[in-house]
């Protein structure tokens, strides 16, 4: 299926592309994508699907459905796909895995056998099962016409031994790289690109062979990604040790950072090591280094200083939750001031009238008390004496008492003044107590329950009270 497109040229003329409909395979699921025609088929990605080669049919991952391309991206003749892979195709998938497993252990003892100088990488078999390829990697040629015959002799079939490079080999087996990624080679990469040590001097990286170098042993493919973007990048700034003339005066270009599009220069009569940091736009490399001495220096910089950007408000910033604080304080519009709070009257009276003022108002003994302490407290201190100030008790009145402060608090005495003499306990006799124990334990209803008790309450004094042992020179009680 094909249709046609106008796009304008830069000119006023037009010109019609034709749009051809494919679809992108890959086999294997890696390296390469190709493009077929679907042959009228609705072709899904993910899908396995059936095509036909120059080496015959085959089985292929289709990575992009159905899709239009221009006429100049496709190789002709475009292929067609056969049909979707079927469950008889699969099985027949299946077994040609095995088929390379075996042909791959067989193939390295036939190598070991022939003494070859070659490293046996991937075995494929075709589709229809009439070709087998053997893929090896070796330093030199090899001479492997003895190890063809052995392998035609005993697969019956078409064999193909192909040479490739280690790149090649790295992108079969595929791996990680050192960036923690699947090699770009086994996942993207069409064609491998040369690759070269001004690369990564350019970009100022270092030139320790293990960090540029990947797992193949030659320098990593993504050193091109970037190469480009540097090019253009390395046009605005002066080379690292350059003259340079500056806003400033003439100096010498120390260190250059091209991203940020930065120089460090050293100006000319400084004494002190002090570096300076221009912008690209700040400074210019003079033509021919510098001048001999005599000759008068070149005015090549043409600087015209940059407006400042207007700071531009950030859409996507995140606004503040939090509450703006008032600007005037609660004393100032007029809400009453809460009196602080006294730390060292903890135990304040309650239910006492107060005064207009808003103090309650104190007793003569208590103000008394308060006039007294700082002067007791401060002359016990001076003595060295410390002593716990206990409160004083309440009289009759229930006023409190005023006078010395008495050592320890005196037994509380019932109401009416009249004091109770202690009563003197005596030890009571072996008699008393067996009588009054008989009188306090109910009688036993029979003799049965009596015994049953007995041996209950014994269980449990055995055995939460264990007997003590008594020493073999003890005498019994």
């Amino acid at each position: 299926m094909a249709c046609w497109r106008r796009t304008p040229s830069p000119g006023a003329e037009t010109e019609e592309n034709e749009l051809i409909e494919v679809v992108s395979i890959k086999f294997k699921n890696r390296g390469k994508c190709y493009f077929f025609s679907p042959n009228g088929l609705k072709i899904p990605s993910g899908e396995r699907i059936i095509v036909e080669t120059s080496k015959g049919l085959e089985i292929a991952d289709c990575v992009r459905g159905n899709h239009f391309v221009e006429d100049n991206a496709v190789v002709q003749p475009l292929r067609p796909v056969v049909r979707l892979a079927t469950y008889d195709d699969m099985r027949v998938a299946e077994i040609n895995k095995q088929r390379e497993k075996e042909a791959f252990e067989i193939c390295q003892k036939k190598i070991a056998e022939h003494g070859l100088d070659m490293k046996l990488v991937d075995v494929e078999c075709n589709f229809e099962g009439n070709k087998t390829m053997f893929f090896f990697t070796s330093d030199g040629r090899v001479d492997f016409r003895e190890l063809v015959k052995d392998l035609a002799g005993i697969f019956r079939n078409r064999i193909e031994l192909r040479q490739i490079g280690v790149r090649d080999e790295a992108k079969m087996i595929g791996g990680i790289g050192i960036c923690g990624r699947p090699y770009c080679c086994s996942q993207f990469l069409e064609d491998f690109q040369p690759v070269s040590t001004k690369m990564a001097k350019v970009q100022s990286l270092s030139l320790n062979p293990t960090k540029i170098s990947g797992s193949c042993g030659r320098l990593m493919c993504c050193l091109r990604y970037e190469q480009e973007a540097y090019e253009d990048l390395i046009k605005s700034v002066p080379k690292q040790g350059a003259f340079v003339e500056t806003k400033d005066g003439y100096g010498t270009a120390v260190q250059v950072n091209l991203l940020r599009q930065t120089v460090k220069v050293k100006l000319d009569g400084s004494d002190d090591d002090t570096l300076n940091v221009y912008r690209s736009n700040e400074l210019a490399a003079v033509p021919g280094g510098r001048p001999k001495e005599g000759e008068p220096l070149p005015s090549v910089l043409k600087y015209v200083p940059e407006e400042p950007e207007e700071e531009q408000e950030d859409e996507w910033k995140m606004p503040v939750m939090l509450p703006e604080e008032p600007t005037e304080s609660r004393s100032e519009q007029g809400a009453p001031e809460k009196e602080p709070r006294r730390q060292n009257n903890r135990r304040r009276g309650r239910g006492k009238p107060k005064a207009e003022g808003g103090a309650r108002e104190a007793s003569p003994a208590q103000s008394g008390k308060k006039a007294d302490r700082p002067a007791e407290k401060k002359s016990r201190e001076r003595d060295g004496e410390k002593q716990l100030v206990k409160p004083q008790p309440k009289g009759e009145g229930g006023e409190k008492q005023t006078g010395d402060r008495p050592q320890s608090r005196p037994r509380r005495r019932p109401a009416g003044g009249s004091s109770v003499k202690p009563v003197k306990s005596e030890p009571k006799s072996a008699e008393a107590k067996g009588e009054s124990a008989k009188k306090a334990a109910p009688q036993p209803q029979n003799a049965a329950s009596n015994g049953a008790e007995h041996k209950k309450n014994n269980r449990r004094r055995g055995y939460y009270h264990k007997p003590k042992t008594k020493a073999p020179g003890e005498a019994k009680g």
